[in-house]
């Protein structure tokens, strides 16, 4: 069976190859066609190769198997990248806000119509890369994944505000000409309002704080349906790249023998793993209870 991390690594390897093709035709047509918008577009999916560069090698760290060193394997290296993805989008919308201002405060000419083309077929494959990179970070539980595929939204949205600015200077004329500056300097702002959003996250991950879901819940049900549990006294989850480690307290009777205590708690995790294949190990604490009480 292939390894959860396999679409994701073949989705931010085909990111990296559409982002180089990208970020030359964006230059290229930017400087050619005088416009700055098409020029911090290009800045930003350059940042994207970068990015999607870190978030693959923190793909590929995290499917390594535990050792002396790693015991709990090498799943943090997933959501790391997160963080250092999601610094990296504030780095572009900074770059791409002081060059923006320069250039409103420095008279130019009016973009050239055919950069509009160019950024209507950015919009849709970046658009399109975004839905389908999104839709395998879901799938595999990936906050790498995630981050990267919002990197493709934010091409597109920086995109989308070039075209808006740059038709605003073309159809106002003389006066209009750093429309499309506006346009970039809006679309940093967009990009660290995305980022934030998307550090936050990958930052929890990374201080194992409990995931937002309701995987701590099921397990208290199936461990409760398991023979010679009474109850369950505390559950804590946390995510490591793409699965789960759970520590589970689990009450039973006190006046078991620690043979039979063991066995239960057994049962206990060999259910739990059995019926959610993403938790990867259960650790199981048993508490004594009284029948008298």
């Amino acid at each position: 069976m292939p390894h959860p991390a396999a679409k994701g690594l073949r989705a931010t390897l085909l990111g990296i190859l559409a982002n180089l093709f990208l970020a030359a035709l964006k230059a290229t047509v930017g400087f050619v066609g005088n416009s700055y918008a098409l020029i911090a577009d290009a800045i930003e999916s350059t940042m994207d190769v970068f990015t999607s560069l870190v978030t693959w090698l923190g793909l590929k760290a995290a499917t390594k198997a535990p050792d002396d060193n790693h015991p709990y394997g090498h799943g943090k290296a997933e959501p790391l990248a997160g963080v250092v993805v999601a610094a990296s989008l504030v780095v572009a919308a900074i770059l791409i806000a002081i060059q923006s201002i320069q250039h409103i405060l420095t008279p130019h000419k009016i973009p050239a119509p055919f950069t509009l083309w160019v950024l209507a077929g950015v919009v849709i494959v970046k658009e399109g890369l975004f839905r389908w990179v999104i839709r395998i970070g879901d799938e595999m539980n990936s906050t790498a994944v995630r981050v990267d595929a919002w990197h493709h939204r934010s091409d597109a949205i920086t995109s989308l505000t070039a075209f808006v600015g740059i038709s605003i200077a073309i159809w106002g004329g003389e006066g209009y000409e750093s429309a499309d500056d506006w346009a970039a300097l809006l679309a940093s702002a967009i990009i660290c309002y995305n980022a934030y959003h998307l550090f936050l996250p990958a930052f929890n991950e990374v201080m194992d704080a409990a995931p937002p879901s309701d995987l701590g819940k099921e397990v208290r049900e199936i461990a409760l349906r398991v023979d010679g549990v009474k109850a369950i006294d505390k559950t804590f989850v946390r995510k490591m790249g793409f699965e789960y480690f759970i520590d589970l307290h689990i009450v039973v009777d006190g006046n078991l023998t620690v043979r039979e205590g063991h066995r239960i708690a057994h049962a206990v995790k060999d259910q739990i793993r059995q019926d959610k294949p993403s938790v990867f190990d259960v650790l199981i604490h048993v508490e004594p209870m009284s029948m008298d009480s």
